[in-house]
Formats: C-alpha cells, sequence, structure tokens
C-alpha cells in the first residue's frame, strides 16, 4: 500500500466510528450500523461476522473488540489505532464536556439540589439489585455462604474499610466458598 492509500484507510476508519459512536448508543444498533458501512467497503460478510463472534468471545467491551478487529482488518496496527481513536474520542470528549459543566456548577444551589436528590435514587438501585440478589437464590432459599459473605462485608464496610478491598475480598472468600 502507498502512503496516501494508507492514510485515506486510516482516516476512514476514524471517522467510520466517530460516526457510529455519535449516531447510536447501544450495542445491536452500533452493530447494524458497522455492518452497513464496513461490508463490502472494508472488509467481507464473513469477516464482519467472525468480527463480531470474536468479540463476543472475549472479555471487555464488546464495541471496543469489535473496533479493534474491524481496523486491524483494514489498515494493520495502525487501522487499529484508528478505529480506537474513533471510537474512545467521542465518548471522552462527551464525559469531559459534562465533568467541566458540573465543575462551573458544583457551587450552585440547584444543583446541590441535584445530588441531594441522586442520593435516594442510587440507594433505592442498590436496594433493588440486593433485593434481586436475595431473592433469586434456590426457591427463594438463600444460601448461608451468600449470607457470610453480606454479613462480613457489612462489618468491613462498618470498620471502615477500602471499598476496592471490600470487593476483593468478597470475591476471594466467594472462590473459596462456592467451590
Amino acid at each position: 500500500m502507498t502512503k496516501r492509500v494508507e492514510l485515506s484507510v486510516w482516516l476512514r476508519l476514524f471517522w467510520l466510528f466517530i460516526k457510529i459512536n455519535l449516531l447510536s448508543t447501544s450495542g445491536p444498533a452500533s452493530i447494524v450500523l458497522l455492518y452497513k458501512e464496513a461490508v463490502d467497503s472494508i472488509m467481507s460478510e464473513e469477516q464482519f461476522i467472525e468480527a463480531v463472534g470474536f468479540s463476543n468471545v472475549l472479555p471487555g467491551s464488546e464495541a471496543l473488540k469489535l473496533a479493534m478487529f474491524v481496523g486491524y482488518a483494514a489498515g494493520g496496527i495502525p487501522g487499529t489505532i484508528a478505529a480506537l481513536l474513533g471510537s474512545i474520542l467521542p465518548p471522552a470528549v462527551f464525559t469531559l464536556a459534562a465533568v467541566a459543566l458540573l465543575e462551573q456548577f458544583q457551587d450552585a444551589a440547584w444543583m446541590q439540589g441535584f445530588v441531594k436528590g441522586l442520593s435516594p435514587a442510587v440507594a433505592m438501585l442498590m436496594i433493588v439489585v440486593a433485593w434481586k440478589i436475595f431473592k433469586g437464590g434456590n426457591a427463594g432459599k438463600v444460601s448461608y455462604r451468600v449470607w457470610l459473605i453480606t454479613a462480613l462485608s457489612f462489618l468491613a464496610f462498618f470498620l471502615d474499610a477500602p471499598s476496592p478491598l471490600v470487593l476483593v475480598g468478597a470475591g476471594v472468600l466467594g472462590v473459596v466458598l462456592f467451590r
């Protein structure tokens, strides 16, 4: 490939993934849009199906894995980088803009009220998740192991243990108890 053709492919990948990230917010919708944009112009249908299947098997963000696969198929390592930048840039810019906006209004009275209004909703979401965990056991019965991990986690939080340490400890205890 000549330098001009390579640059054209990389810019096309970059623009393709920026467009997909701006026009779709969900995985399935972005896959359909990527299919329409990439198949027959960047890769074959067989390659695309392989990419989607492969991205579903590996851990991590399906969108980023798919971007890497398509980028690599179309432009090698530089194509992968171009596709990843196109995938990462829109959400990163939106997040930075939201943070900058929130930073400007952090001392405003309405923002304090907004945060105070969010707190009970977040707490309720956590209660709903906990309810589903405890309700979803064997026909409504939760094993003593779940209760043990719950009690030890509560105790650790009560003793001001760092949250990441409590989560890792609960995970290790789960490995031991649920073998």
